[in-house]
């Protein structure tokens, strides 16, 4: 099988190129190489196998097209895109043009070059908005959305918010579209919080990886002053392992034909599910360390609760999480350590 990983050297995809490459398949990897890591991702993919690397940027046509029409993959994880809700308020321009564009010169490539081929499209939970019209309670430590104990399916309204909402939202639907009217064969994944190791996580994406970070720092005594969050820190995300995130998309890229035209929401679930406060507690305890921080406003359209409700995606491809919430935090952290020893 070919492969094709558009944002390969990212998080995600730099996990995923990882299993492709052990598994023996041609692989393609499309990246441009802007986000902090990228090309450490890419110069430790090459200890697993050899690989075609193409830097270029997915918002231009011409270039999107000639790699397909010379390439024509078997199989496309669509994972490049602008990741950040804060930056899209920033710059909503780009933040189309890398997200809604992009995805639209990759299907019709497609369209145009390899009707045969399946794709996947990494998609987000802030197609939903903000949910603001649930009933939320709270305790201690998070709030909760009693109406939908086990998360949240994809029966939940779509309503976009903020222009990172918008791109990311618009390329969903065209994806589902693309499917409808002119045959593609794509599937749409809803991620809620992703994290583990080759991320590179910043203030504004990645944020199990940047706090389990800067918790390493006040272990080590490096002087933080105190750290800032957004709103309470009771708001709950499910959260998924890179290592259960490369297990769906190899499952899904060998059962095209079951998912094929359908959106997931894919996460951690109820069982993975933590708060900002809650994983402060945590690295307390298992850091020994103590966590000060100052509480600004609320980000905007940040939602209180998102868990997803896997059952969709449970029934169509037999798959659940396997990595729980503290094995994965620890494996989270170890990688840190060594990220820190090898700075």
């Amino acid at each position: 099988m070919k492969y094709l990983i558009t944002g390969g050297a990212g998080f995600a995809g730099s996990n995923i190129a990882r299993k492709v490459l052990i598994e023996g398949h041609d692989l393609l990897i499309i990246d441009n190489l802007e986000r902090q890591g990228a090309a450490s991702n890419l110069d430790w993919l090459r200890k697993y196998g050899e690989f075609e690397f193409i830097e270029a940027n997915i918002i231009e046509d011409k270039t999107v097209n000639k790699i397909f029409e010379k390439n024509n993959p078997d199989i496309i994880f669509h994972l490049a895109g602008q990741v950040a809700m804060t930056t899209s308020i920033l710059d909503p321009l780009s933040d189309m043009k890398i997200n809604l564009l992009g995805t639209l010169n990759i299907l019709e490539a497609m369209k145009t070059y390899c009707k045969d081929s399946f794709m996947i499209f990494s998609s987000t939970n802030k197609v939903y908005g903000d949910l603001e019209y649930l009933n939320f309670t709270e305790n201690k430590t998070r709030f909760i959305c009693e109406s939908h104990p086990i998360g949240f399916d994809e029966e939940i309204n779509l309503e976009f918010h903020s222009p990172y909402g918008c791109s990311k939202g618009a390329a969903d639907q065209y994806v589902l579209d693309y499917s409808r009217i002119y045959g593609i064969n794509a599937s749409v994944f809803r991620h809620s919080t992703m994290y583990g190791g080759r991320q590179f996580a910043t203030a504004d994406q990645g944020w199990i990886g940047w706090f389990c970070k800067k918790g390493l720092e006040i272990q080590k005594g490096i002087e933080l002053g105190e750290l800032e969050i957004s709103g309470t820190g009771k708001q709950v995300r499910d959260i998924l392992h890179s290592s259960d995130v490369v297990d769906l998309y190899m499952l899904a890229a060998k059962n095209p034909a079951k998912i094929n035209g359908k959106a997931f929401n894919v996460g951690g679930g109820v069982e993975n599910s933590i708060s900002i406060l809650e994983l402060f507690i945590f690295l307390e305890e298992e850091l020994e360390i103590k966590v000060d921080f100052t509480k600004l406003p609320q980000r905007e359209s940040d939602q209180k609760v998102f868990i997803s409700d896997n059952s969709k995606i449970s029934n169509y491809l037999d798959w659940q999480p396997q990595i729980s919430l503290n094995e994965g935090l620890r494996e989270q952290i170890n990688w840190l350590k060594k990220a820190f020893n090898e700075a």
